[in-house]
């Protein structure tokens, strides 16, 4: 389903002064994202830039075997396909829509226009990518070095802040390949975290029930990911 765009809340979007807005605004429009939708996989073009209001896209990096692990989230502090505003870009990742997302989009050719005419756009653009770059080295230490606990809670959180609910709807294949484990894994540290009173887990749906209890548990790679963000991108 696809409307024009009547309000910008997408903090990057809204973080830019009215005249570089004015630039992007008219080329959007909003559209609601299915649970499971593909936008890209690994070597398509990017053609479409995706700037999320509410909900969750999964960056995941593929191995030959099939195996696949999330190496990096948007939501609506970023956008999807920036670089493509530089110049044209193939997909390094396959872009999938964790949560139900509402998002505008535009094509990558009006964007380079914009990006052409307007110096805060392509330092937005130069700041998202590095924003985007730490939360992808970030997340290839914490795979390697933290418990899947402490990973599912820093994930949890991540998604919390993204979505204006405290449901978070995912199969437990989802949470499988975002942590890069068997899905009896993920029903056991599910089970465990909701015997501390974090989260109410029910096949495919998990409740936040007490986020302090999240952070607690969650590894240092959360603050650090989000300090990352906030330093370089605007708060909307």
């Amino acid at each position: 389903m696809q409307r024009l765009l009547t309000k910008v809340h997408n903090r990057l979007l809204a973080g830019l002064p009215s005249e570089d807005q004015g630039l992007i605004v008219p080329h959007l429009a909003q559209v609601d994202l299915e649970r499971g939708r593909l936008l890209y996989d690994p070597g398509d073009r990017i053609d479409t830039v995706y700037f999320p209001h509410d909900g969750v896209i999964s960056l995941m990096t593929l191995m030959e075997n099939g195996a696949a692990i999330e190496s990096a989230t948007i939501g609506c502090e970023g956008a999807l396909g920036l670089m493509a505003a530089v110049a044209p870009r193939q997909s390094l990742s396959r872009a999938i829509v964790q949560t139900p997302t509402r998002a505008a989009r535009m094509s990558a050719a009006a964007l380079h226009e914009a990006w052409e005419k307007s110096p805060r756009i392509r330092d937005l653009v130069d700041r998202h990518t590095e924003a985007l770059y730490g939360h992808a080295i970030q997340s290839v230490a914490c795979n390697a070095l933290h418990s899947v606990e402490a990973r599912f809670c820093r994930w949890l959180l991540t998604c919390h802040d993204r979505i204006s609910n405290d449901t978070v709807a995912l199969t437990q294949e989802f949470l499988a390949d975002m942590l890069g484990v068997q899905r009896t894994t993920v029903t056991a540290v599910a089970r465990s975290l909701q015997d501390k009173g974090a989260i109410r887990y029910r096949r495919g749906v998990v409740d936040i029930i007490d986020r302090s209890v999240l952070e607690q548990l969650a590894c240092e790679c959360y603050g650090v990911i989000r300090h990352t963000y906030e330093r370089l991108l605007p708060e909307g």
